[in-house]
């Protein structure tokens, strides 16, 4: 990680301080979204280094432990932030960062939404399944069966929303989701 090497103390000093100050937002970011803010800071530090890194350079460079390491980018390589590289001569794992953020933010955003959408239409589809037979098991209790209606109702409209949540988790995942908003040339 040292791209600042053959430069004077006082242009190391102020690049690493301009590029902290963009690391620490990447990480302040990164955390809203529920990833710490340490693994925001790792990404941050990969974001701005020239080429693959070791894990044993990243917790060189960051302070932190490797055990730490491994579990940052063990996190990053799940949402597709990283990539695990191949490098001549060395038999470490490389890990290089995924510079395109309009593709990190499909991918972080895609594989967090499609878990949640399945968690959430499973729990619908049996919902729906015990209304059903309440439904049949009420059938003569009017009362009982309008709430049932009003609740089917509810959990159908819920559903749609998934659906419609799906085909944009879709869009994300295609890339379609740029002819609708262009990225930024």
């Amino acid at each position: 990680m040292n791209d600042l090497e053959g430069l004077a103390p006082a242009q190391i000093e102020r690049i690493s301080k301009a590029r902290e100050r963009v690391i620490d937002s990447i990480g302040k970011n990164m955390d809203l979204y529920g990833i710490t803010l340490s693994i925001g800071h790792l990404y941050g530090y990969m974001y701005f280094n020239e080429g693959p890194v070791t894990l044993d350079e990243l917790s060189r460079t960051m302070g932190m432990s490797k055990t730490s390491m491994s579990t940052g980018v063990r996190t990053l390589l799940d949402l597709k932030m990283i990539d695990k590289v191949w490098g001549k001569g060395t038999r470490k794992d490389l890990f290089e960062v995924e510079p395109d953020w309009y593709r990190n933010f499909s991918d972080y955003f895609s594989i967090k939404w499609r878990k949640a959408v399945e968690g959430n239409m499973t729990a619908l589809a049996k919902s729906l399944e015990e209304i059903k037979q309440m439904q049949s098991d009420y059938a003569d209790d009017a009362a009982v069966m309008k709430l049932l209606a009003t609740d089917q109702v509810k959990i159908d409209e819920a559903i749609k929303y998934y659906r419609w949540l799906l085909k944009l988790i879709e869009a994300l995942e295609t890339g379609k989701i740029f002819e609708l908003i262009p990225k930024e040339e």
